[in-house]
């Protein structure tokens, strides 16, 4: 149909901790959610992924980005801006980019991540 129900899922360490609401019938969702949430002192990893809901089967995984504690360590203010969606499955082409701002919050005792899923293209 030329459209998706996109929707995003934040994973630190693979583990869900996030869900965005979904978009309808769209190629450009703008979602402008903000979630702050506790970092585990020992984290690895912030992975996004951009879903198509789908009612009548499984939900596609449209692509992903992956944010590293070390990238997060070179932008002490945080990161903001569009990244490139990369592929989950290799067979799988994927076109398509999300506009984040992801920063890191306190001290290493009580740390806390604020991640703003704005949009995507």
């Amino acid at each position: 149909t030329g459209s998706s129900d996109p929707y995003c899922i934040v994973k630190i360490d693979d583990e869900a901790i996030i869900r965005t609401a979904t978009v309808w019938k769209t190629l450009s969702p703008f979602w402008g959610e903000e979630y702050e949430v506790q970092l585990q002192p020992g984290f690895h990893s912030i992975s996004i992924y951009v879903m198509d809901e789908d009612a009548l089967s499984r939900d596609d995984i449209i692509g992903k980005v992956c944010i590293t504690r070390d990238m997060l360590a070179e932008h002490p203010k945080g990161y903001s801006g569009w990244m490139s969606l990369s592929e989950v499955d290799p067979d799988e082409e994927v076109q398509g980019e999300i506009h984040l701002r992801v920063q890191v919050l306190g001290s290493q005792g009580g740390r806390r991540l604020r991640c703003s899923v704005l949009e995507a293209r």
